[in-house]
């Protein structure tokens, strides 16, 4: 996902209120998330539904990574040889 650009792609809410089609417009053109502020704080960050989809299986993928560690850690793990003939085999049927 591109960075976000402070002087671009920070808004009032009431702008957003005035001009969505515009604003869902910029964040499919540009990719960037949007920031909407009320009364000077953040309180949204609008980003595309490709972007969303993106993040979730980024993070699917890491808390995938962070559950097999603790397995690991925790003994539960098969060595690499063993997983790799169990894949194989499975592959075959």
């Amino acid at each position: 996902m591109p960075r976000l650009r402070v002087n671009e792609d920070i808004r009032p809410l009431s702008d957003f209120r005035a001009g969505i089609a515009s604003f869902i417009k910029q964040i499919n053109d540009t990719g960037r998330p949007m920031v909407l502020t009320q009364r000077g704080r953040g309180v949204a960050v609008l980003v595309g539904v490709h972007e969303y989809q993106d993040m979730q299986e980024r993070l699917d993928l890491l808390e995938d990574i962070y559950r097999a560690e603790a397995q690991l850690e925790a003994g539960e793990g098969i060595p690499h040889d063993q997983a790799k003939e169990m894949l194989l085999k499975d592959l075959r049927k």
